[in-house]
């Protein structure tokens, strides 16, 4: 238990600290050195992973939040620690129905080469809408992620904006849904970027993940 407080306790320190946009890599050969763990976040467009980054960064603007979906089109890459101890990977968001079709293509190769290639990926979070649970589209980056063999936690997002009850019955579907996945990890994680309530819990995993 001690141990698990004092993560905690680094982990809150961890985000507090200096949290700085570093890149945005529209391709393999754009990414930065791999020199520290990286934890990338992947979700269907406007599931909140701009809010959510923001949330965990206790920052307003550090990742740019968009109506428009589809927006995000590149990895970016934030750095986080003076000296540098973890890069978040912001993952451009899939599932969007309008965006031409060759645009898809090219975020979906470009997700996947990142994903098998990238040797200090400590693990993917894959955000899921609570009013809706999960989708298809979310099942197919599963795969991926089962594929790449990248073990990922599922984050719910949007907590408060679902009843209690029905938040209930979509974090046990998930839950079943998730077992189905041989590198789900078996931790899902009930988030709300508005109240914070998960937020804590969240940079103690990233932490956990990197070490």
């Amino acid at each position: 238990m001690a141990a698990k407080e004092d993560l905690a306790e680094r982990a809150c320190k961890l985000f507090a600290g200096p949290i700085d946009f570093l890149k945005s890599a529209p391709g393999l050969q754009f990414l930065p050195d791999p020199t520290v763990p990286e934890i990338a976040f992947a979700g269907r467009s406007n599931v909140g992973k701009s809010s959510l980054l923001n949330a965990l960064a206790n920052r307003k603007t550090l990742a740019r939040t968009s109506n428009t979906p589809g927006r995000t089109q590149e990895l970016n890459f934030f750095e986080i620690g003076k000296p540098l101890q973890i890069r978040l990977v912001d993952m451009p968001g899939y599932g969007f129905a309008e965006a031409p079709k060759d645009m898809v293509k090219r975020w979906r190769f470009l997700i996947n080469d990142y994903l098998r290639g990238r040797q200090v990926l400590k693990r993917a979070l894959v955000l899921v809408d609570s009013r809706h649970g999960l989708k298809p589209v979310d099942h197919e980056v599963m795969d991926m992620l089962d594929a790449a063999a990248v073990s990922y936690h599922l984050v719910m997002t949007k907590a408060d904006k679902v009843k209690a009850t029905e938040l209930a019955t979509i974090l046990a579907k998930t839950v079943v849904e998730a077992a189905k996945h041989p590198a789900a990890h078996p931790d899902i994680f009930t988030t709300s970027s508005e109240t914070g309530s998960g937020i804590a819990e969240l940079r103690t995993a990233i932490l956990e993940a990197t070490e």
